[in-house]
């Protein structure tokens, strides 16, 4: 599914939901979920989740969205702990499971699922075309794959203002155009794609992170995690502004339909 870094350990989950909230590892919450699937129905659906992280959006696809049944997968070992916890806390184990698997083509049958979904996790995927194949194969027919990933505006070489980003970030990104996801999609047997750039939506929220992290909260992270950990965060999140103003680090949500045989 994806190359396997160790990057998401308990100290780094617990700071990302103290960003986020209660298991989000990525923005804006179940309303930032809520936009990905405007228009399209989950309830009653077996739903694929890919990179489940701490398990918010795995268990807000049951709670929310109704869901008949949420399979929940990531490559990393805490991430999986904290989502079956997260399903425990809720009373959700028969509704959701959780499993840890190894990067590669994923581990189902062919045709096995209605909804492939993903927030913000297959930015770690660098082989796109391959993941659209993979999706194709285990949808059922007519049915969609809805996500949000962290896009770059062009497949060129990367800004200096990038590059300084993706190290300070250090989470092996493997980040694409729009075009490239597109084509992607396209070559896979995709029909009926669309994409929709959440740069201005970004813009205002990676503000609204940065001051949560460098303001009146600040202890609080600090006392989390650690002075040098949230000094290096601010670097961070200040560092990805100024991609995010050009342009070039753009956040899209896209989906995508298998056709009906």
């Amino acid at each position: 599914m994806t190359e396997n870094n160790q990057h998401y350990d308990l100290e780094h989950l617990k700071f990302l939901e103290m960003l986020w909230g209660e298991g989000y590892l990525s923005p804006g919450g179940v309303g930032e979920v809520r936009e990905i699937l405007k228009g399209f129905d989950v309830a009653d659906k077996k739903v694929l989740d890919i990179g489940c992280g701490a398990g918010g959006i795995t268990v807000d696809l049951i709670r929310e969205f109704k869901a008949k049944f949420v399979l929940g997968i990531d490559v990393e070992k805490d991430p999986c702990i904290r989502s079956e916890a997260l399903a425990s806390k809720y009373g959700l184990g028969d509704k959701i499971e959780i499993q840890e698997v190894e990067p590669g083509p994923f581990p189902f049958g062919n045709e096995e699922f209605d909804i492939v979904f993903s927030k913000d996790s297959i930015v770690h995927v660098h082989d796109k075309e391959k993941l659209s194949e993979e999706v194709f194969r285990i949808l059922k027919p007519g049915g969609f794959f809805l996500a949000s990933d962290w896009l770059t505006s062009h497949d060129g070489e990367p800004s200096e203002d990038m590059k300084n980003y993706l190290k300070l970030e250090d989470l092996d990104f493997g980040m694409a155009s729009p075009g490239r996801y597109e084509a992607a999609l396209r070559s896979a047997g995709f029909i009926n794609i669309t994409l929709k750039n959440r740069n201005k939506w970004y813009a205002k929220e990676a503000r609204r992170e940065l001051a949560d992290l460098s303001g009146a909260k600040r202890s609080d992270y600090e006392s989390l995690t650690s002075k040098e950990y949230i000094k290096y965060s601010i670097d961070t999140w200040t560092a990805m502004i100024k991609v995010i103003d050009t342009g070039e680090h753009c956040p899209h949500h896209f989906n995508a339909q298998k056709p009906f045989d």
